[in-house]
């Protein structure tokens, strides 16, 4: 990899950034503005200058080109950025230096805590250049010194962590039977969580539970010295209104959907900027972020919800795909279904969704005289469900091994990431069982990947979406957030971000 003197990074999209999501787009100069607004943000609300000392008037000046309606596109909110183009010397090596402390702070996230030595050999810079980054962010309040490191020659290293106080986000995952948002602070830990269920997600219903997490997470840091929340990010599936008949839902609901623009539904603080991604995508995007990532670059994850879902992770980034609906497992063609309560519909093939979704658990229950409205009533088991349980757990297993044979003939990756919604020990017995059915397959062609369990459960979805505007601040390729069809745009409706017209 090309580095040049005095520390600065050559600014081209390097394999080496495991936080974020995966874009085709350069990060200079028209992608940089959502890092720079973010900053922008954080300076607005804290009073005190970002570690890049980037003001109002850098904002501007950071390559936006087009017309003014344009640009306000590309921001997603309106007024961030202003008529000024490029313009001014200087500006390339503000940029480096923008990209650089963004790997240092993405290394000291995945090594937790690090020394200057060991940050400049993460990150492929100078020693010189990596201190005045790590005293900058020091000062700035966006990393610590928490102890030294003895035991090695010279005098002991200082160690540094992120500050987890300084700076939160919100994430918020609408799903077909509840809603669910967690607060999350600078270094991934969970600070809150609240858990709205409903019936079937009705917009307003979802835009009211929404607006009392949010309202609740914002006071509770606004109580906190000198602490701010630098953005919501909102995890949905894309076809929220699809397959109603499966679950009982209104005709109209997908209509409804369609017509509502996310990034506006919710009522969000004052200049805190809103990222939206698919469900299971922002599910992967936690496990790389804070979980199997340490371990895999390149890896399938599979959320089994109310319906299968998934997110490819590919060289250390989420790939969305052209259509931000890459990985949509739910579609693969599977075998029929050994369950009786499994009635073939006409004209349809048996797909992954048909069989390895928590609607079909539910199904099955029901037709044993079982009644649940939510997984959770599994634990403790109720009389007379094991046995359904087991049968759904052997035929969803099934399944899963067809369809990982499917995605390893595509897709080279070293493991299957596999979480649930399911109580945790009932999760475990499902992973086993694929682990078990899928070593005794016999699949000529292809590299067997590890089959592992997923970390966050229900969570990793909220989780993923929280890591969202963290990625902005943390990914050296700011581009990381362009979502689904355009990725100059951040859209709002559902039908757009999955590529619909």
């Amino acid at each position: 990899m090309p580095v040049v003197n005095f520390g600065t990074r050559v600014p081209t999209p390097l394999v080496a950034n495991r936080t974020g999501i995966a874009s085709p787009r350069p990060p200079f100069p028209q992608a940089d503005i959502y890092f720079f607004n973010l900053l922008y943000y954080i300076h607005a609300a804290t009073g005190k200058m970002v570690p890049t000392g980037v003001t109002q008037n850098v904002v501007r000046n950071s390559g936006a080109t087009g017309s003014r309606s344009q640009r306000r596109a590309r921001s997603g909110r309106e007024g961030l950025i202003g008529d000024e183009g490029l313009s001014g010397k200087g500006s390339n090596s503000v940029k480096l230096r923008h990209y650089n402390e963004r790997f240092v702070l993405d290394a000291i996230r995945r090594l937790k805590e690090a020394s200057k030595s060991d940050l400049a050999r993460a990150a492929h810079l100078t020693p010189a250049a990596v201190a005045d980054i790590v005293d900058g962010l020091e000062a700035a309040g966006f990393v610590k010194q928490v102890g030294k490191r003895f035991g090695q020659r010279g005098s002991p290293s200082v160690l540094y962590r992120l500050m987890p106080e300084r700076i939160y986000s919100v994430g918020i995952k609408i799903g077909r039977r509840a809603l669910e948002a967690v607060l999350v602070d600078f270094a991934g830990e969970l600070r809150a969580r609240e858990s709205h269920e409903y019936r079937y997600p009705d917009p307003e219903l979802v835009r009211k539970a929404g607006n009392t997490s949010l309202a609740n997470f914002d006071a509770l840091v606004n109580g906190l010295d000198d602490a701010s929340m630098v953005g919501v990010g909102i995890a949905s599936p894309f076809f929220l209104g699809g397959w109603i008949e499966e679950l009982g839902f209104p005709a109209d609901l997908g209509d409804r959907w369609d017509a509502i623009e996310l990034m506006t539904h919710f009522t969000t603080p004052t200049k805190v900027p809103v990222f939206i991604e698919n469900d299971a995508t922002s599910a992967a995007l936690a496990e790389l972020v804070l979980g199997a990532g340490a371990r895999f670059h390149d890896f399938m994850h599979i959320s089994i919800d109310t319906f299968v879902g998934g997110g490819l992770v590919q060289g250390g980034k989420v790939q969305p795909g052209p259509h931000g609906n890459s990985a949509a497992l739910g579609p693969i063609p599977v075998s029929p279904s050994s369950l009786d309560s499994a009635a073939a519909k006409p004209g349809r093939y048996p797909s992954l969704l048909h069989r390895a979704s928590i609607y079909v658990l539910v199904n099955h229950l029901k037709s044993r005289g079982i009644e649940i409205t939510r997984v959770r009533e599994l634990d403790p088991m109720p009389s007379g469900a094991r046995e359904p349980l087991n049968e759904w757990i052997e035929d969803c297993a099934n399944a899963l091994v067809e369809a990982i044979i499917a995605i390893a003939s595509v897709v080279d990756i070293e493991a299957i990431v596999l979480d649930s919604i399911l109580p945790r020990s009932i999760h475990l017995e499902l992973l086993a069982k694929v682990q078990s059915q899928f070593s005794r397959v016999r699949a000529t062609g292809i590299v067997a990947p590890e089959i592992v369990p997923g970390q966050f459960g229900p969570e990793g979805s909220p989780i993923g979406a929280a890591m969202l505007p963290f990625s902005a601040l943390l990914a050296p390729d700011s581009s990381v957030l362009m979502i689904g069809k355009d990725r100059t745009r951040l859209l709002g409706k559902l039908s757009a971000l999955a590529g619909q017209s």
